[in-house]
């Protein structure tokens, strides 16, 4: 278990890198799925089905990964998940068909799935013993991560073919995790905050001296009773927050092109608006927190993004609506991190399990039911969905403002 400030400060910065490294790999292999679709010779649908082998491989293993983070540690389960994700994204090109492209991505996005709830795990616990609520940082490390990988993949598109390119992210991400990981396993997560602080004491208590097993604290958090129904309510916050990143990434451009005659390029903006937004307001996460308190940010943040996203969905205008979709970017940005560290404070591992299934369900959700909106209604109309599920999640913050201490 780390003792000193500096031991926590090196566990800070390696659970920050697979954070990182996560966000890098994930967008390094969506920037490739054009080419592996021409590859594999699949239709539109054909890839649609394939693709929610990502999606059935993260729901499926989330709630397991969370029961392996009390068995064996947070930290181990990171590491194992990281070298997972690092092989498995090298896969996709390998393959000649739709069967064989679903199949792997059924094991990349359980390795992704993995790793996120063994990270978040590892952060809440971090963030527990630091006192600070430094989590908002460490999902902006994800941001940047996928805006680096986005921006790699993009320059090295027509000059290395997507097995080159995937090979190379897989190289990468053994290389982080070969550097990262020995801090991850020479420490036990942190659980006593007095050992932030490096204050001697003349006669510790058997709890500070005794080495701790790691499955201890994990289990004693279990959800249960009303602790159960606290942790779904944080994970309905984050199932919007994130209801409406799926929604940004899918449909944004195509509203700005459709509805408002944007060119191509200029409606690719819409996107880059909202994510460098959502970024921008996760690094600053840190700082709103500790001014405003968890229920505040949960409650200001949804409202931000309730107004932003009504601007961006019905302006007239283009540059308005590029204006409501950073604002919609500034709201969102804080209020998964704040559900899913809630969510652990609770209940640990199985807590950030359901937070983040929540989380992956809404963001599958969000675009499909845009769509079928949009067909029975209008795109606009469908795209103030996000506002009304921001608007939700604000009134949830409302109601549960003090049902964890800040």
């Amino acid at each position: 278990m780390p003792g000193t400030s500096r031991d926590l400060t090196r566990l800070r910065t390696a659970i920050t890198a697979f954070f990182a490294l996560d966000g890098f790999l994930f967008a390094g292999w969506v920037v490739r799925i054009p080419a592996i679709k021409h590859q594999t010779g699949a239709s539109a649908g054909d890839l649609g089905l394939a693709l929610l082998g990502v999606s059935a491989g993260a729901v499926l293993t989330m709630t397991l990964t969370g029961r392996l983070c009390r068995r064996y540690g947070s930290h181990q389960v990171t590491v194992v998940c990281a070298v997972l994700l690092s092989l498995s994204v090298a896969l996709p090109p390998l393959t000649h068909s739709v069967l064989a492209l679903g199949a792997v991505l059924l094991i990349f996005g359980a390795a992704y799935g993995g790793i996120n709830v063994a990270f978040n795990s590892a952060a809440v616990d971090l963030v527990t013993a630091l006192r600070r609520p430094i989590m908002p940082s460490f999902h902006a490390a994800f941001s940047l991560g996928g805006m680096v990988g986005a921006g790699l993949g993009g320059l090295v598109a027509g000059a290395l073919s997507p097995t080159v390119h995937l090979a190379g992210l897989a190289v990468v991400g053994l290389l982080v995790t070969a550097v990262a990981a020995p801090t991850l396993l020479r420490h036990e997560p942190p659980s006593a905050p007095t050992l932030l602080h490096n204050e001697p004491s003349s006669a510790p208590t058997p709890a500070a001296s005794a080495p701790s097993a790691p499955s201890a604290p994990e289990t004693s958090r279990r959800p249960r009773g009303r602790t159960r129904g606290l942790v779904i309510v944080f994970g309905l916050i984050a199932g919007c927050t994130a209801y409406g990143e799926g929604a940004m990434a899918d449909w944004g451009a195509l509203h700005l092109e459709q509805d408002l005659d944007a060119s191509s390029g200029v409606a690719a903006l819409g996107y880059t608006c909202f994510a460098l937004a959502m970024t921008i307001g996760r690094l600053s996460g840190t700082a709103l927190l500790e001014r405003l308190g968890h229920g505040r940010t949960v409650v200001a943040g949804g409202a931000t993004a309730a107004a932003g996203m009504l601007l961006g969905s019905l302006a007239p205008s283009l540059w308005a609506a590029l204006l409501g979709f950073a604002v919609t970017g500034l709201g969102l940005a804080n209020l998964f991190p704040v559900a899913v560290e809630r969510a652990g404070t609770l209940a640990g591992p199985s807590g950030v399990a359901t937070a983040s299934t929540f989380g992956y369900g809404g963001m599958l959700l969000g675009p499909p039911a845009i769509g079928f909106m949009a067909d029975w209604l209008s795109l606009p109309v469908a795209l103030t969905s996000v506002a009304v599920l921001a608007a939700i999640a604000t009134l949830i913050g409302v109601a549960t403002r003090r049902a964890v201490p800040n």
